[in-house]
């Protein structure tokens, strides 16, 4: 890379909000960022090594210790899914531009006619969850990061409660119950596997604040659905979600970025109703597999993995 794209730390801390003194603990004892170095020995950090940062700082925002990182980064694929110049950068490109202008109709259209080209499953891996990636990298670092991101989750609850209020009054039969099992004001990824599974013909009922663990039977006794996703966006307290869990006897489906912060640890647990996806991708094909085998009268009910 060119010397005139390198940055210098101050640099970086005024692009990232995050202080030298932290970099150079994350650099000196974690290895998460190596920037090269001047002759004299200064720090220089290029626009990946800024990315890397803003990706840390969003593992952090998930109660992920610093410690803990590293593996994360290694294992994640890339949040830019699409190559440089593809029709869906582009199109990620003019959502972000929208967004940042909170420009609700201009947001609206071009949402729209994706949504008249693709298949939700496609814009949700092709478009939707890309978009959500590259909106919190940004919003680590732009000013009124804030207003665009309550704009933005306004808006995006109401597109998607719209569908899915729609497909429900259209389908019949046991709803799936998605519950959002993080203390986020909003879990754009819960909406989302609400989204695909209405739209795969599944009827949904979504509890998008945060319910008390004791409640949850309560839910499960009155709704009677037939399967539970939670939306685990955040660090977990497993011995409690376990707990809460022990005696729900429906297939239950942890969704989200806590999947793998927790994933050696949700391994060793034995509850064959139990699987673990890390996307609302991954969950629709799990409830697809699922509700093919119940129909499925040979089955001898052991647990199967859900890619």
């Amino acid at each position: 890379m060119p010397s005139e794209a390198l940055l210098p730390i101050r640099e970086v801390t005024r692009l990232t909000g995050v202080n030298p003194v932290t970099l150079r603990a994350w650099e000196r004892r974690y290895g998460l960022i190596v920037p090269q170095r001047t002759g004299k020995g200064h720090r220089l950090y290029s626009q990946d090594d800024v990315q890397c940062i803003r990706q840390i700082l969003t593992w952090l925002n998930c109660g992920v210790a610093v410690s803990q990182v590293r593996s994360l980064l290694e294992a994640a694929p890339s949040a830019a899914q699409a190559p440089p110049g593809s029709d869906w950068q582009t199109l990620r490109e003019q959502l972000t531009e929208a967004i940042g202008a909170l420009a609700e109709r201009r947001l609206e259209q071009h949402l729209n006619q994706a949504m008249a080209l693709y298949p939700p499953a496609t814009l949700c891996q092709q478009l939707l969850m890309p978009l959500l990636a590259d909106l919190e990298l940004r919003w680590q670092s732009q000013f009124a990061a804030h207003l665009e991101q309550v704009f933005f989750h306004s808006w995006l609850r109401s597109k998607l409660g719209a569908r899915v209020y729609h497909n429900n009054h259209q389908l019949g039969g046991a709803p799936l119950l998605l519950v959002n099992a993080s203390d986020l004001a909003f879990d754009p990824r819960l909406w989302l596997s609400a989204w695909l599974a209405s739209n795969a013909g599944y009827p949904v009922q979504v509890f998008d604040w945060q319910l008390p663990g004791n409640e949850l039977p309560l839910a499960i006794a009155r709704l009677q659905p037939w399967a539970l996703l939670l939306s685990v966006d955040k660090t977990l307290d497993l011995a409690r979600l376990q707990r809460n869990l022990a005696n729900i006897e429906i297939p239950k489906l942890l969704c989200g970025r806590a999947v793998s912060i927790h994933n050696q640890a949700l391994q060793t647990w034995s509850d064959e109703t139990l699987f673990a996806l890390d996307s609302p991708q991954a969950a629709l094909n799990c409830l697809q597999q699922l509700s093919g085998r119940a129909l499925n009268t040979t089955d001898n009910g052991q647990g199967f993995p859900c890619n």
